[in-house]
């Protein structure tokens, strides 16, 4: 039996729901430990969450634990004796610069790079540092227009997918601009990129239009710029896509790619020779409304956002569906979401999750992961 969520109930768009459905009986499990999916509160529940929000609830074991939202760098800044004190006494607020229209996330060492389509830069939330700074707002050849997708390479250099630049502009582990590569020659309507952690392969996503041919992924040489070849052209068969929205590597090199208009995730390997693809439209769990980036977890997992479902749904290799977490509804909160986007896995397992409409970055705790431990563990929680 396949429940439906209640998500894309046509008559109540924002229903009460559960927080935690289980998907199959054990027996249609497949013995899996994880299969069970967790749901926003709905808005007739209390609104206070409780500090230990974790995913599935029990009796389910915790997976995942809901750590702690970032809407501005005041979020991020430490906290410096007497603060709260001097608060309470002033009324004071630390505001802090807050997202505007957040759009991708990548993370390298607790440091967490956002880009933002309105304020055309790239927001970096260095955690360890207890930093905030931009790149890409300098007037310049590394002048961002508006940046989307992001990734980050094993040095810590982080490329951006700028749409209106059609063109990946590179910069190093400072945020110093380097180059780009590509151009107005080569791409339509740039949407992502990822590049493989030595910094040397580069594949860039053109979801083309709804008139263009052009629905593909263009593989380059990160360092010198050259073009390598192209994965996928315009379809709906094996290997094809129609409005490709990102591309994530995974475990031995496999390439995932979101293949938005066949509400699909397809995998190929490094080379670009297909696979196979999981995935297809419709209200069921495991399937797909509108689904826009995926990201890769240590273990080869694969996390797909969904902007209509509002949630995002995990994945093993193969493509069987683990976990969903999260659910659409018009009201913030943990786990709530209007406008997902993006979404990352760093690498000590934290979940990083962006959601446009309520302009807010959420991040995921592994439940089995210390609440001080890997590279955000020394400002874990919410503040």
């Amino acid at each position: 039996m396949m429940l439906e969520p209640n998500v894309l109930d046509k008559h109540k768009p924002y229903p009460p729901r559960r927080h935690c459905l289980a998907l199959l009986a054990g027996a249609a499990l497949g013995a899996s430990p994880w299969l069970t999916g967790c749901a926003a509160v709905s808005p007739e529940e209390p609104k206070a969450a409780p500090r230990d929000l974790v995913f599935p609830p029990a009796p389910e074991p915790a997976r995942f634990v809901f750590e702690r939202a970032i809407r501005s760098s005041a979020d991020i800044l430490p906290v410096k004796p007497g603060d709260d004190l001097r608060r309470f006494v002033t009324g004071e607020q630390t505001l802090g610069e807050p997202l505007s229209k957040p759009y991708a996330v990548s993370v390298f060492r607790g440091r967490i790079f956002v880009s933002d389509t309105v304020s055309r830069y790239v927001r970096v939330f260095d955690v360890p540092r207890g930093k905030y700074s931009r790149i890409g707002d300098d007037e310049g050849p590394g002048q961002l227009i508006k940046p989307v997708g992001l990734d980050v390479d094993g040095a810590g250099r982080l490329y951006v997918a700028d749409i209106g630049a059609k063109a990946v502009l590179i910069y190093d582990a400072e945020g110093v601009f380097l180059r780009r590569v590509g151009s107005a020659d080569w791409f339509q309507r740039l949407t992502s990129v990822c590049v493989d952690a030595a910094g040397e392969r580069l594949y860039a996503v053109d979801i083309g239009g709804v008139a263009s041919d052009q629905h593909q992924v263009r593989v380059f040489d990160a360092k010198s710029g050259a073009h390598l070849r192209d994965i996928g052209r315009r379809g709906n068969g094996e290997g094809e896509f129609n409005l490709p929205r990102d591309v994530a590597i995974g475990k031995d090199g496999r390439l995932y790619v979101v293949d938005g208009g066949n509400f699909r995730v397809v995998i190929f390997d490094r080379d670009g020779n297909y696979l196979r693809s999981f995935g297809s439209i419709g209200k069921h769990y495991g399937q797909f409304a509108r689904p826009k980036e995926v990201a890769i977890d240590r273990d080869g997992n694969v996390y797909v956002i969904d902007t209509a479902f509002g949630n995002f749904q995990i994945f093993d290799p193969d493509g069987a569906l683990l976990l969903f977490v999260g659910g659409r509804n018009e009201r913030d909160g943990p786990a709530r979401y209007m406008l997902p986007s993006g979404i990352a896995v760093d690498e000590d397992g934290r979940i990083y999750v962006v959601d446009q409409w309520f302009r807010k970055l959420e991040v995921y705790r592994p439940a089995a992961l210390a609440a001080d431990g890997g590279f955000l563990g020394h400002i874990a929680g919410p503040r």
